[in-house]
């Protein structure tokens, strides 16, 4: 009996390869499984696909990148290769056009629509022996003008999902897909067709997997794409991005700007020296590529001035500016310019500048605020510093370019020279446009409200900024010694505890944990902290201790 049953079986499987059209099996050598994993290395989801070129841009649902970091796919010879980048998604349809890179077995798509009732073939991913399965078009319907929806009729595994489904000519259809009540196909040429845009890092379902998007064929749309990714995304990611932007637009200064700083955040100065040279080289704008090297060169003085390399000098970045605007001279290569000459300490020659520059087509706030601190380290009368910030404030807000950095930078210089009131003002501002959630910003304003003796409004400001960075000890030192000053005890205690638990060798918790005790009558307690304090090095706690003996 088993042996009839075998015989059967094996005449249903002659019956079927024989009923399918030649061109059909010729599919399965495109087809491929893919795989996606999160940051842990635990695998998300799995599907099939198909690749419809010879340069590794494959099909396939796009749900199996949600919530992934990476993917892999095998092709049909058992070759396996990491997802490099996806090339667009459409979230509603669950399809997805990615790319690898190596050299592929293209599938073609169809050229023409199938009608209702047609015999087609799902070709599921086998590397050995691949089944077609013959299914029916019950349906066919139309979407985005162009575009067909197939719904299929027949019986089709879950593990299905992705499959190409293939025309009797062995041309892809499309791509499979299931739900409760109906096997469907989107329309491969419609996903052949999807893109990236220099905004698509802002599409929702693209947001959802960290697999990175690749970069738009446009330039322009390609720096847009970066300059939103940059910060985003892991460094690892956007280092592939910078290699895919050399790779498409190799005469661009842009990825070898991008490429320096990466190698000068490493402390790779050679190494960034040596893209900053090629990008002058190489680039078909010198002027961008000898700012873009003097951008990098006064970057690295400013921010990493501990690390020395010799060859690059602010001279040698200022050397770098003057080459530029000798090329292209250009308003933007003298304000770099004069970027470089405050750097130096030249703040007269730096003022010059800038003032000159609010004359010229870049006048901006920021000129004015420059100019402002360039005054500030000339020691120049109040009066002269208080009107370019207000300018500063003023063209801002004219410009539509945003006062409120101006407003603080005011509010901060106010706050130094001691007009406590006219600088809460400005703090209040620019609170009220930008709701900010910067920890320091309400610690700034804590001690100008105590200062005023606005109390309340100085207890709110410094519980906000030990809410918004809960590991900062003096945040919470600052809380104690507000307490202790409006005699709230208890809670003084509470701040203090926490800014030992925070910082052990910080005198100023076991000082202001001490106060507090006394007051609250626990004054054996409170000693011990007042000589803990004592011991860290706090010159003050020797007479809090003398008193309280």
């Amino acid at each position: 009996m088993k042996k009839t049953i075998h015989i059967l079986m094996m005449l249903l499987v002659s019956v079927t390869m024989a009923a399918q059209p030649a061109g059909v099996k010729k599919v399965a050598k495109s087809t491929f499984s893919l795989t996606s994993f999160d940051e842990k290395g635990s695998i998300v989801a799995s599907t099939q696909g198909v690749f419809i070129d010879e340069k590794g841009t494959g099909i396939c649902p796009f749900k199996v990148f949600v919530g992934a970091e990476r993917a892999t796919v095998v092709d049909a010879d058992g070759n396996s290769m990491e997802v490099d980048a996806l090339l667009g998604a459409d979230e509603l349809y669950d399809v997805a056009k990615l790319r690898v890179k190596a050299s592929t077995k293209a599938a073609p798509l169809a050229t023409a629509a199938e009608k209702q009732g047609a015999k087609v073939w799902l070709m599921p991913y086998s590397i050995n022996n691949p089944q077609p399965l013959q299914l029916t078009l019950s349906s066919v319907e139309r979407f985005h003008n162009s575009y067909n929806y197939y719904i299929l009729d027949g019986e089709v595994p879950d593990n299905a999902v992705g499959c190409p489904v293939v025309n009797g000519n062995g041309q892809v259809v499309g791509i499979m897909h299931k739900s409760d009540s109906h096997t469907t196909a989107v329309d491969g040429a419609y996903v052949k067709q999807l893109s990236v845009s220099g905004l698509s890092s802002l599409d929702a379902s693209l947001q959802e997997t960290g697999v990175r998007t690749a970069l738009p064929d446009n330039e322009e749309e390609a720096i847009t794409m970066m300059t939103l990714k940059k910060g985003s995304v892991k460094e690892d990611t956007y280092r592939a991005y910078v290699d895919e932007f050399l790779e498409k637009f190799p005469t661009s200064s842009f990825g070898y700007q991008e490429l320096g700083l990466i190698q000068m955040g490493q402390d790779l100065f050679d190494e960034a020296s040596k893209t900053m040279e090629a990008a002058i080289k190489q680039s078909r704008a010198k002027d961008e590529a000898h700012s873009d090297y003097a951008n990098l060169i006064y970057q690295k003085n400013i921010y990493k001035s501990d690390k020395p390399y010799e060859p690059w000098t602010l001279d040698k970045a200022l050397e770098e500016a003057k080459t530029a605007y000798g090329i292209n001279p250009q308003p933007i290569y003298q304000h770099q310019e004069a970027q470089i000459i405050f750097a130096q300490g030249k703040y007269q020659e730096a003022y010059d500048i800038f003032m000159a520059l609010t004359k010229s087509p870049i006048s901006n706030a920021e000129l004015y605020y420059e100019a402002a601190q360039s005054k500030i380290r000339l020691n120049a009368p109040d009066t002269e510093i208080r009107v370019l910030l207000d300018s500063a404030v003023n063209v801002g807000k004219r410009m539509g370019t945003g006062e409120a950095p101006y407003i603080l930078a005011r509010a901060q210089y106010l706050h130094d020279k001691g007009e406590y009131r006219e600088a809460l003002k400005d703090y209040n501002a620019y609170d009220t446009l930008t709701a900010t959630t910067d920890p320091v910003f309400f610690y700034l304003r804590y001690k100008c409200e105590t200062q005023v003796r606005q109390w309340q409004q100085a207890l709110f400001d410094i519980a906000r900024a030990c809410f918004l960075n809960p590991k900062e000890p003096t945040y919470f030192a600052e809380w104690a010694s507000l307490d202790l000053r409006v005699k709230r005890y208890d809670e003084a205690v509470s701040a203090a505890t926490k800014c030992i638990e925070l910082a052990p060798e910080y005198a100023d918790g076991y000082l202001l944990l001490g106060l507090a005790q006394i007051e609250k009558g626990m004054k054996e307690e409170g000693l011990k902290n007042l000589e803990k304090a004592k011991e860290l090095g706090d010159t003050r706690a020797e007479q809090y201790i003398e008193k309280n003996k």
